[in-house]
C-alpha cells in the first residue's frame, strides 16, 4: 500500500476526538516548508547557555517589581520608547 493510502486509512481510523489535533499537525507539516522563518526556528539549536546567579537575581527582582505593581503597560512602554505624548 502506498504511503498516502496508509495515511488515509490511519486518519479514517482515528477517534473523532483526535481529528482536530491530527488536522493541526498535518497543516503544520504542509505549511512548514513554505515558512522559512518557521523552518529556521525549528532547526535552530536549543539555547544551552546556563542560567547564572546574576540572571536569577534579575528574574527575582523583576517578579518582585511586578508584585509591587511597578509595571508599565505595553502602550505606555511604546509611548516612552517612541517619545510620543
Amino acid at each position: 500500500m502506498e504511503e498516502r493510502q496508509v495515511l488515509h486509512v490511519l486518519v479514517d481510523e482515528l477517534p473523532d476526538d483526535e481529528l482536530t489535533a491530527a488536522k493541526r499537525f498535518l497543516e503544520h507539516l504542509r505549511f512548514r516548508h513554505k515558512d522559512s522563518l518557521r523552518v529556521l526556528l525549528d532547526e535552530a539549536p536549543l539555547d544551552d547557555e546556563p542560567v547564572t546567579e546574576e540572571d536569577l537575581a534579575a528574574i527575582r527582582e523583576g517578579l518582585a517589581e511586578k508584585a509591587r505593581g511597578e509595571v508599565v503597560s505595553h502602550e505606555e512602554a511604546e509611548r516612552l520608547l517612541m517619545g510620543s505624548k
